[in-house]
């Protein structure tokens, strides 16, 4: 994602979430991060014609890292492009040697928990009234990423 993504972004965030839509200036912040501290990983997903159908987003720090934001146009919702997008946030994390993937989801969006569920996320807890304004409760689910074994410990 760059700075001139942010207006097409901003578009599919208020459709896509009327009632707690991210900010122009949330997203600028995210943005300055990712090059100023190399903590966070935004990426678009355009269609063949250029329009940015899907985005997401990534905050790595340390061991942990924490699904930001995803989304995806509904005229694109079924096709896959959940799955993609996802993947690139499970591989940078991976990539980042993070632990663990940690996520927060409405528990009203079930279709969405069910992409997470089939990528191996599990419900870990609940946030009463995380989404404001409308108080909905979210549902925190982890991925914990393998880890590779050091040979020089393994004498089994």
């Amino acid at each position: 994602m760059r700075w001139w993504d942010i207006e097409p972004v901003m578009e599919l965030e208020h459709q896509l979430f009327p009632e707690d839509a991210w900010s122009r200036g949330m997203y600028w912040s995210e943005l300055a991060d990712t090059h100023a501290h190399g903590t966070r990983h935004y990426t678009v997903a355009t269609t063949p014609e250029g329009e940015i159908a899907g985005y997401a987003g990534l905050m790595a720090v340390g061991l942990e890292s924490d699904v930001q934001t995803i989304a995806v146009a509904e005229r694109w919702q079924g096709h896959g492009l959940g799955t993609v997008l996802l993947t690139d946030l499970v591989r940078e994390s991976v990539r980042r040697g993070c632990t663990e993937l940690l996520l927060e989801v409405r528990v009203d969006n079930l279709r969405a928990q069910r992409l997470y569920e089939r990528h191996g996320f599990a419900p870990v807890g609940v946030r009463r009234g995380y989404y404001q304004p409308a108080g909905v409760d979210a549902l925190v689910m982890r991925l914990d990423h393998p880890t590779t074994n050091n040979p020089e410990e393994d004498h089994g």
